[in-house]
């Protein structure tokens, strides 16, 4: 996915649920070009961030998540994207696998995306505990 730093690859990856790499890469430039830093991103309401991704498929609940999720690393973490797992975990939208491609892409840090699907077929053929 098309990026330029944390923030925007967090937001794409986002994004990329139930949707084809191929269409997020046609709607973040549209969204980034309106708002490609979380201080942007409060800026716009979230009725206006859910008219731009809605192409990408569950707009009204990535759209919530976005702004929050933008709140949220103003609020708490100075405007950056942290690199860790818990605090990008904590934020809305954001699930393990979400977190570990950010952290691995983003920030260099080891980590393995796992998809929720993969990691519960794992656990019943007994490849897996079943935990993060």
């Amino acid at each position: 996915m098309d990026h330029k730093d944390p923030y925007t690859l967090l937001i794409a990856v986002l994004l990329s649920a139930q949707c084809t790499d191929e269409r997020v890469n046609q709607i973040t430039p549209k969204l980034f070009a309106k708002a490609d830093n979380p201080y942007d991103m409060v800026q716009l309401t979230i009725e206006e961030i859910q008219a731009i991704i809605r192409p990408c498929g569950l707009s009204p609940m990535k759209s919530k998540g976005i702004w929050h999720l933008s709140d949220m690393i103003i609020k708490q973490h100075n405007g950056k994207v942290p690199a860790d797992f818990a605090a990008l975990e904590a934020m809305p939208g954001v699930g393990h696998k979400t977190a570990s491609v950010v952290m691995s892409q983003a920030f260099g840090i080891p980590a393995f995306p796992v998809d929720t699907h993969i990691h519960r077929l794992m656990y019943r053929w007994g490849l897996s505990n079943g935990k993060v």
